[in-house]
């Protein structure tokens, strides 16, 4: 497989910016709750992408992208929560939620074309 070394480091980047927005949570139940499903869903983006660029074989790469499709997009969902439920202000994290739609959005084009090559 391809190492893609800028969705390495983007997707790192992305999951350091989760722990400094769930850092920066306000303190209570709820946020910590969200705080650390976010925390684990956004942090697993990068590690599993890596896992991905070490796959055996196509049908590996596209079973292991499937999870950071997962991840990535449940990540976007306890982000829109955090919005929803009033404990952050969408315009703090509008860019965050659109980096992790990009990355969704990359995640689920590299599979479909993994797809297309393996036939």
């Amino acid at each position: 497989m391809k190492i893609n070394n800028s969705l390495r480091e983007r997707t790192k980047s992305f999951a350091l910016r989760i722990i400094n927005l769930v850092e920066a949570l306000p303190k209570g139940r709820i946020a910590e709750v969200i705080g650390r499903q976010l925390l684990r869903s956004g942090t697993s983006v990068g590690a599993n992408y890596r896992a991905a660029c070490r796959a055996k074989s196509p049908a590996d790469f596209i079973a292991k992208m499937g999870i950071v499709e997962e991840e990535t997009d449940e990540t976007v969902y306890w982000l829109e929560l955090l919005v929803k439920s009033g404990l952050i202000q969408e315009r703090d994290i509008r860019d965050l939620i659109d980096e992790a739609n990009q990355l969704l959005a990359i995640t689920v084009s590299s599979i479909k074309t993994a797809k297309r090559n393996k036939r």
